[in-house]
């Protein structure tokens, strides 16, 4: 199976690749549904062909275009011809044959959004030339097998770590009224996970939705986050050809940790030996994350009833490790202060884990600090061995009250 991460930026694509996906997910400017990542400019080809490789890239195009977003789409589509990528993931037909016409060799795959859940849809988009379906969040396991089994020359694909939404299939309009940032067309303002004070029925002044969480606030439209770091097997059983993880807008830690865990479990189901691989597991509870479920592959029980805890985390993302440098000093780049005081950590692609020795900050000048502040230069030494895209962190508070 193939292991699937989150690009939202140049920096994300290169951590995906590194800490084990197959295949890396980005979005274009204006026409991905994640319009608030960063997302890709025709500046970066160059790089993002040089740290690829022969891995896979899938672009996400999947918004729902009105007329006026085909007609800017038709105007820029020719600088998706200097892009490597290898398909285009589309939930709107309206751009079907746009794509075909202009990029015959390039695949087309069918965005989550368009909510392929049963076996005649797949036979229908199969016809219509995809090569692969996103199947909806909603598909469980048992109608996953009797899809693949319906159309077993098309490849599918799920997403199995991240976030959920209480809309079906992410259709959602409450960022549309409460910040007009429309989900559907990429802005979403996760207005679901906000925290709320009182819930009236109409019908029923005066009976509001009992309060549970401190603070008098409830998160009653805020979903669990799916988990199936521990059903592998089960997945490949299905059928599913490619495992997704959600989340572009995360940061290069997140997709660090979650993919190296994804990454390792794979490898050890198909018979490699993973040293520490329950260690590696266990790294995705330390990143920030809601109440875990499995979502709607075995029943949907669970996952219909909001979380009423907050993000949990148990680590800070600091930076990463950049270059060595002649006189053995490595630049980082600081994501979040860091303090000489810290107990940091450092964690690799095969690296679980290793404390920070005898750490030493030093500025752009050369001069020892104390601290290193996110924007400024600094290179550090220690006698921990390091390695370029070695992600920095440190021990934090368990609750966390926002996203990442």
């Amino acid at each position: 199976m193939e292991l699937l991460a989150p690009a939202g930026n140049i920096e994300k694509l290169k951590y995906a690749y590194q800490y084990g996906a197959d295949a890396a997910y980005i979005g274009i400017k204006n026409f991905s549904l994640r319009a608030k990542a960063d997302n890709f400019g025709r500046n970066e080809v160059e790089y993002i062909k040089k740290i690829k490789g022969d891995k896979k890239l899938y672009c996400a195009l999947n918004i729902f275009f009105h007329n006026e977003d085909i007609e800017q789409l038709e105007k820029e589509i020719d600088q998706f011809a200097d892009y490597p990528f290898d398909a285009y993931i589309i939930s709107d037909l309206g751009i079907l044959k746009l794509l075909k016409r202009r990029f015959p060799q390039r695949e087309v795959h069918l965005s989550t959004q368009a909510n392929c859940i049963n076996k005649e849809s797949a036979k229908i988009y199969r016809d219509l030339g995809f090569s692969r379906l996103i199947l909806g969040r909603e598909t469980s396991l048992k109608d996953i097998k009797e899809i693949k089994a319906a159309v077993p020359e098309v490849e599918l694909e799920t997403f199995v770590h991240g976030a959920m939404c209480m809309a079906y299939s992410g259709r959602c309009f409450l960022s549309k009224m409460m910040t007009d940032r429309s989900a559907n067309q990429g802005s979403c303002a996760h207005s679901c996970r906000w925290s709320y004070k009182v819930l009236e029925e109409k019908e029923r002044p005066g009976e509001y939705y009992p309060i549970e969480e401190g603070d008098n606030y409830t998160t009653i439209m805020s979903s669990k986050d799916l988990c199936m770091i521990d059903y592998i097997q089960e997945l490949k059983d299905a059928g599913i050809d490619s495992l997704k993880i959600e989340g572009r807008m995360k940061s290069i830690y997140y997709a660090a940790v979650i993919t190296r865990a994804y990454r390792k479990m794979i490898d050890s189901k198909n018979g490699i030996d993973v040293p520490q691989l329950d260690g590696f597991r266990e790294e995705i509870f330390k990143v920030s994350h809601r109440e875990f479920s499995t979502g709607f592959y075995f029943d949907k029980e669970d996952i219909e009833e909001s979380t009423t805890k907050m993000y949990e985390r148990q680590y800070a993302f600091l930076g990463s490790v950049g270059k060595k440098r002649g006189d053995g000093s490595w630049e980082i780049d600081v994501k979040n202060q860091i303090k000489l005081n810290d107990e940091i950590e450092f964690i690799g692609p095969d690296l679980l884990y290793v404390k920070c020795e005898n750490l030493k900050i030093f500025d752009v000048n050369g001069e020892e600090v104390n601290k290193a502040d996110h924007g400024k230069e600094y290179t550090i030494t220690t006698s921990t061995p390091l390695k370029e895209s070695y992600i920095i962190r440190k021990k934090a508070d368990t609750i966390l009250p926002y996203a990442p």
